[in-house]
């Protein structure tokens, strides 16, 4: 499986090749990183975890004017070429489709371990420093504000809200990044997330001391 992992790497750096900076091939190793630590203290396929890290966002709906479908195609296409076999194929492809925030209202009860393994990684990437950093990157890509006083944030939105949600960028920690410690799956997670959950309170703090001049 080693030379498999190799070309999926190899595949997903060529195919993110100008990606917008906060799903790149560089979110995608962290992401991938992350995943294998947190499988060491979970009982789970690792072979799984590591495909489905590496190819969660071949194809983010949010660069694709919304499809879905899109990186089932191409995961499927590629893991065929290199003779995945059908059925590691199909829980790669679970992950993928099940992985993200949006989605979760639609998600099955009793996921995989190695879906809640990736998912939390995926989710940890989302936040602290990091998670900061590519939240203003995104904000200044769609160019929406950083912040206004009189735009309170949404939440609850539904599916289809999120999706078409151009608020400002600091609403967007509250309409998502503060609730992903909350939502970790593995205890592992939930370590690694507290701390950068911490941060990110830290940094709105700060934040708002400054844009109010206090």
């Amino acid at each position: 499986m080693n030379n498999t992992i190799e070309n999926t790497v190899q595949f997903v750096k060529e195919k993110l090749e100008g990606a917008e900076a906060g799903h790149d091939w560089f979110h995608i190793e962290r992401v991938w990183k992350l995943s294998k630590k947190i499988a060491q203290t979970e009982d789970c396929n690792l072979n799984v975890v590591e495909l489905s890290a590496l190819l969660h966002d071949i194809a983010d709906p949010k660069f694709h004017n919304g499809d879905e479908t899109l990186a089932l195609k191409i995961s499927r296409e590629f893991l065929e070429t290199q003779n995945v076999e059908e059925e590691i194929i199909q829980q790669v492809l679970f992950i993928i489709q099940n992985i993200s925030f949006k989605n979760r209202g639609e998600v099955p009860q009793n996921l995989p371990i190695e879906l809640k393994v990736v998912q939390d990684a995926d989710r940890i990437d989302a936040i602290g420093a990091i998670g900061v950093a590519r939240t203003f990157n995104f904000g200044g890509f769609k160019n929406n504000m950083m912040y206004h006083p009189d735009i309170q944030p949404k939440l609850n939105m539904s599916k289809e809200e999120y999706k078409k949600s151009n608020g400002t960028t600091v609403n967007h920690f509250y309409e998502k990044l503060l609730l992903l410690k909350d939502l970790m799956n593995t205890n592992e997670g939930k370590k690694i997330a507290e701390e950068r959950h911490q941060f990110m309170l830290t940094f709105l703090d700060q934040f708002m001391k400054e844009w109010n001049v206090d």
